[in-house]
Formats: structure tokens, C-alpha cells, sequence
């Protein structure tokens, strides 16, 4: 018997008249067009350089006798104080600018755009000259009680709108309009499946907005932000039209008093240059804190490169690499879970009547079913049959045309209330659809939170349990479905089964009453598909309602109470596995059977 030793030994050993490759000294390509550029980029650097530090007409001196001057240093101060309460104001306005113009009020949307336009039409030295002299137009400034004539305040406008006060005031202004757009294209560049996927979880809007939408938006946002907050930083030079002391302000009072113009424009430029560096290294922070999850493995901190490369503090603590994502040849093993014991009971569905249009296509006509508590029912049909869209209004994700849905005599979207039936608000909603969970078909996992916190975030929020029980709880499921050792992995550095599996987990952490899965398996590659179906064959067992809409015919014979075939948004045909794959009434259903089995 070969042992282990003699096996990798023998493998070592090239066969005859191979050459051992692995004892050869290897040497790079070399690139000498790349080399020369290099050189030549360095040689046209340093004329640079020698140039301007040699010539003595840009009066070095004096720049270096002004640089830290007392004047200049408070004009400094001034511009990076209008800076930041400009962008501080700024961005604030528009973020609720941006959210007026996604908003589905047509009232909102008309004010945000017309606001967006007029100060995006204005310039900013006409805007500043403008509030400057709004003493002109309006000698005060109150507010008072409607027919009563009562001032809840009254100030005469020049002692409440100083100069410094109408230069910050404008640059908001300015600096709203532009950022408004900004933010708003940030927003419309997160995928419709990330809010739908937020929706089904029952998190409110203002936490999806927070935590869910914007975190995802700000890859978009922030280097267009920071180009405006640096256009920001350098358009408060126009406030020199009021006699505002900024920087550049000063620097023109001091050199029209020595006549020194080159020195002190230097003065100004190198303090502008150092703004924008220190810009420059913030935006690379947060650019790098919002990337989590974009990028299967983060880029080393350049700090840390440079501390490695002089062997002051390893790299491994902080740019190690993430977890290994499993490739399609690795043995899955889940585990077998008692779901009963952890899921609520079973809901009954009841679908009376729905019908829903999409424009002028029916996509859904005149459908009827009743899901009782516990059972497993898989959709089939065709693509295009209405089988998806059927699955999303059973948890309001889609608001049906006629008809009525629901779970445990309870109304989807509506209150019964004697002869009325009055319509749920959204957070009302929201709050329904923690009993009805839905895995969706590309998975939806929200890509700059962990597996971890992809499952913890809904009951921390919805449920209201403290990070420390969401935490274990998620842990908890994450192990259920085979995946205790990527809890802390984003995403991205999972295979698309191990996606799936977290989408699962996160859906069950809820303990929702129905399970909804729209086609669960048709974006995995063939050697994933049986790792996500052998949890939800447990999860049949459990007791709680399950929907699947799939195309795996084997395993809705396998798994299903019932099966449903549907064709251009009908229900054709209704029925036991048995009967609908042996003995089909319907002539459609068994020319798809004939298909697909």
C-alpha cells in the first residue's frame, strides 16, 4: 500500500524528459515603452519643479512671510467655516429635495423640480447679491397668526440677515440644487429588487430609506458629492462681492496694499490645493467604508500598504482576504433542521377573484385558489403565464385590480369593517407582510450588509429584538441552512446557492405564516440548485404554508401538496401531483408536461 508520503513525493517527480519547471528562476516581462514614459513623466516633473522654485519672480518669500499670517489665517478659517455649514445645509436640503422627487405626490415632485431649477438657473454671485439686499425688498422679516395679526416674531431684515449669514444662506441654496439631482440619481441606481425586498420584510420606509437604500446609493453619490463640496469650497471666493473677508478675499487686500500679486495668489492657491487634499483623503475613506460589499475583496487600506511595505504594522489584520466563496464541485452538506419547532403556524390563503393589469396587458384574469394551512402548492406554467405576479400580490407587492386576498380571514391591503372595506395605509401594510415571507428569484440580499446582518436586520427592527437576540437567532438559522462559517461574509463573496440559502434564512427569521418562493432556483447554475432545494424539502415539513412558483417539475412532484398550472394569467387547472403530472385534464397542460418531463 502506497502511503501518503511516497504518493505527494511521487508527484513531485516530473515524468522522464520533462523539465522541472518549479526549480527555474522566473523574471517578469519587462515593458520598456512603460519604462521610458515613466522617465520621461519624472524628467517633466522635475523641470517643472526646478522652474517655479528657482524662479525668483514668484517671490517666495513673501509667500512664505504671508502663508501663516494672522490675516490670512482668519480669512482661511472663514472659508472652511462657509464650506462646511454650506455643505452641511446643502446636502440636507437635497436629500429632502431628492426624496420630494422620487416621492409618488405629483404636488411634491412639481415644488422639488421647480425649486431645483430656479437655483440651479441663478448664478451664485447674482444669488449672493440678491440675499445681501433682501433688506432692499422686505425692510423685516415675521411671521404672524393667520386673521388674528399676531407676530409669533418680527426682526427688521439687516440686523437678522448679516452678510456672512446671506453668504451661506446662498451657497445652501446653491449647493441644494445641485446635490438634489445628485442624491437623486443615487437613489434611482439601487436596483428595484433591493426596495422590494426591504418592502416584503415589513421594515419601514424611513429605515429603508436609511439603512437599506441610501448606504447603496452613496457608491453613486459621494464622488459626485465631493466635487460639489470642492466647487463649494472654492466658490466661496465669490463672497468677496460683499466685502466678506474670506481667503481670497484677504490675499486681494494684501497684495493691492504691497503690490506682491503673484506671492499672494500662490498663498491662496497652496491653502486651496491643501482643502482639496484633505477632501481628497475623506472621500477616499467613505468611499472605501460604502464599497463593503461591492467588491468581493475590499483593496488594503494605501496607509496600511505603505505601513507593511515598511514592516510597521502587517497587513493581514486589516486587508486579509474575505472569506473563500465555494466553487460548484465543493460537497454541501445542510443540515437536517427541525423547522416545526421554530416557525409559526401554517396560514390559510385565500385568493378570491384577483385580477390585475398591467396598462392595457391582463396579467392576472379573474383568479380563484385556496391554500389551506400547512399545504405546499407549486405553481407551473410558462413564462409570461402570471405566475410571478400572482405569488406577489398574495404580500401586496403588487396591488391587485379586482378581487380580494387573504391570509387567516384577514384581508391583504384592507380593513373589513361592517358593510366597508377601507384601505391599509403603507406602514399598515408593511406590518401585514411580516406574516407572509417571500423569497425572491435573484435573490435580493442586500449587498453591503454580512449574512449576518442581512438576517438580523428585519426582527431587530420589525420585531423589535435587541441586536444581541437577532444576532443569535441569526446565527441560529444561518446554521439551520449550512452556513455558520460565512456569517460574516458579504454577499458577493458567496456562491449563488449560498445566496439563496441566506435569502432563505432572513425570510424565516420573521416566522412569517406563508412562505413565498418565485422560482427559487432558476438563477443558480445546475450543481447549486440541490442545495437550496433541500432546505425548502425541509422546510415542507414544517407545517408553515409554502408557494413555489419553479420549473423544477421533479421536485414539485416530489414536495407539493397541490399543483397549479396556469396560461395567460388563468388558473387552467388545479389538482394532486399524481393527478396533474399522470392524468392532466387540460389539453394546454399536457402539451407543457409533454415539454418539460
Amino acid at each position: 500500500m502506497t502511503s501518503v508520503t511516497e504518493h505527494d513525493t511521487r508527484h513531485q517527480i516530473p515524468p522522464p524528459g520533462r523539465v522541472d519547471y518549479t526549480r527555474l528562476r522566473v523574471v517578469p516581462a519587462k515593458y520598456h515603452a512603460r519604462t521610458l514614459g515613466t522617465a520621461a513623466g519624472l524628467v517633466i516633473l522635475a523641470l517643472v519643479i526646478s522652474s517655479i522654485l528657482g524662479n525668483p519672480r514668484w517671490g517666495w518669500p513673501v509667500f512664505a512671510e504671508w502663508f501663516f499670517s494672522e490675516p490670512v489665517l482668519m480669512g482661511l478659517g472663514r472659508t472652511l467655516l462657509l464650506t462646511l455649514i454650506g455643505s452641511a445645509l446643502g446636502f440636507a436640503l437635497g436629500t429632502v429635495l431628492a426624496l420630494a422627487r422620487v416621492s409618488s405626490s405629483p404636488v411634491l415632485v412639481a415644488t422639488a423640480w421647480g425649486f431645483i431649477w430656479l437655483f440651479r438657473s441663478i448664478p451664485l454671485i447674482v444669488l449672493v447679491l440678491v440675499l445681501n439686499n433682501l433688506g432692499y425688498l422686505y425692510e423685516r422679516i415675521f411671521l404672524e397668526l393667520p386673521f388674528t395679526g399676531y407676530r409669533l416674531f418680527d426682526y427688521a431684515t439687516t440686523s437678522l440677515l448679516t452678510p456672512f449669514g446671506a453668504a451661506v444662506i446662498a451657497l445652501a441654496l446653491n449647493l441644494g440644487a445641485f446635490s438634489a439631482e445628485v442624491i437623486r440619481g443615487g437613489i434611482l441606481s439601487v436596483d428595484q429588487g433591493q426596495h422590494e425586498a426591504a418592502a416584503a420584510l415589513g421594515l419601514p420606509k424611513a429605515h429603508q430609506s436609511r439603512r437599506i437604500v441610501l448606504p447603496q446609493a452613496m457608491r453613486s453619490i459621494v464622488p459626485t458629492a465631493f466635487n460639489e463640496i470642492i466647487g463649494l469650497a472654492k466658490g466661496t471666493s465669490v463672497v468677496y462681492i460683499i466685502a466678506l473677508p474670506e481667503l481670497f478675499y484677504t490675499v486681494q487686500i494684501i497684495y493691492r496694499r504691497n503690490m506682491e500679486v503673484i506671492p499672494l495668489l500662490m498663498v491662496a492657491t497652496v491653502w486651496y490645493l491643501v482643502i482639496l487634499s484633505v477632501l481628497s483623503v475623506i472621500q477616499y475613506h467613505i468611499e472605501r467604508h460604502y464599497a463593503r460589499g461591492a467588491l468581493r475583496t475590499l483593496p488594503p487600506n494605501v496607509f496600511r500598504v505603505i505601513l507593511d511595505r515598511l514592516r510597521l504594522y502587517p497587513l493581514a489584520a486589516d486587508g486579509a482576504a474575505p472569506d473563500r466563496v465555494a466553487t460548484p464541485d465543493e460537497t454541501v452538506v445542510i443540515p437536517k433542521a427541525n423547522w416545526a419547532e421554530s416557525l409559526s403556524r401554517g396560514g390559510e390563503v385565500c385568493i378570491q377573484n384577483v385580477t390585475k393589469n398591467f396598462g392595457a396587458l391582463r396579467v392576472l384574469n379573474d383568479v380563484s385558489l385556496h391554500l389551506p394551512a400547512g399545504s405546499v402548492t407549486a405553481i407551473l406554467g410558462q413564462s409570461g403565464s402570471g405566475k410571478s405576479t400572482l405569488l406577489r400580490t398574495i404580500n401586496h407587492l403588487e396591488r391587485v385590480d379586482a378581487g380580494f386576498i387573504s391570509v387567516d380571514g384577514d384581508l391583504v391591503g384592507y380593513r373589513h369593517d361592517g358593510d366597508t372595506l377601507y384601505e391599509l395605509k403603507e406602514r399598515d401594510i408593511l406590518a401585514q407582510r411580516v406574516n407572509v415571507g417571500m423569497v425572491f428569484q435573484g435573490f435580493n440580499l442586500f449587498p453591503h450588509l454580512t449574512a449576518l446582518e442581512n438576517v438580523a436586520e428585519a426582527p431587530r427592527v420589525v420585531a423589535g429584538l435587541s441586536r444581541t437576540q437577532a444576532e443569535a437567532q441569526a446565527r441560529e438559522l444561518l446554521a439551520r441552512v449550512g452556513l455558520s462559517d460565512k456569517a460574516d461574509a458579504y454577499p458577493r463573496q458567496l456562491s449563488g446557492g449560498q445566496q439563496q440559502r441566506v435569502a432563505i434564512a432572513r425570510t424565516l427569521a420573521l416566522k412569517p405564516k406563508v412562505l413565498l418562493f418565485d422560482e427559487p432556483t432558476s438563477a443558480l447554475d445546475p450543481e447549486l440548485v440541490g442545495e437550496v432545494l433541500d432546505v425548502i424539502k425541509e422546510l415542507a415539513k414544517s407545517g408553515s404554508t409554502l408557494v413555489i412558483v419553479t420549473h423544477e417539475i421533479g421536485f414539485a412532484r416530489e414536495v407539493a401538496d397541490t399543483i397549479v398550472f396556469m396560461e395567460q394569467g388563468r388558473i387552467l387547472e388545479t389538482g394532486t401531483p399524481e393527478q396533474v403530472f399522470s392524468a392532466p385534464r387540460h389539453q394546454r397542460t399536457r402539451d407543457f408536461l409533454s415539454k418539460v418531463l
